[in-house]
């Protein structure tokens, strides 16, 4: 599995911990729904602006959106 699709899968699974759904989650981020779930696909890559936003919408760090994401399938997680 690619980083961008760990990147997609951590998203996924972060906003569904919150309770988002996809469409509100990407409204809350200022990105285009459309955009939101090719980025949870795995099908576009995701620029530093895009984490930065997504991260402040889920109430962590940029590097623990990463950290989530590089350890995606372990059983490592950071959030509890």
């Amino acid at each position: 599995m690619t980083l961008r699709e760990k990147i997609g899968k951590a998203i996924i699974r972060l906003r569904k911990r919150l309770g988002y759904s996809q469409e509100q989650f990407a409204y809350d981020s200022n990105i285009d729904r459309r955009y939101m779930s090719d980025l949870e696909n795995g099908k576009r890559n995701i620029s530093i602006d895009v984490i930065e936003r997504l991260a402040k919408t889920l109430g962590i760090k940029a590097s623990t959106l990463l950290f989530e994401a590089e350890n995606e399938g372990s059983t490592h997680s950071s959030i509890q």
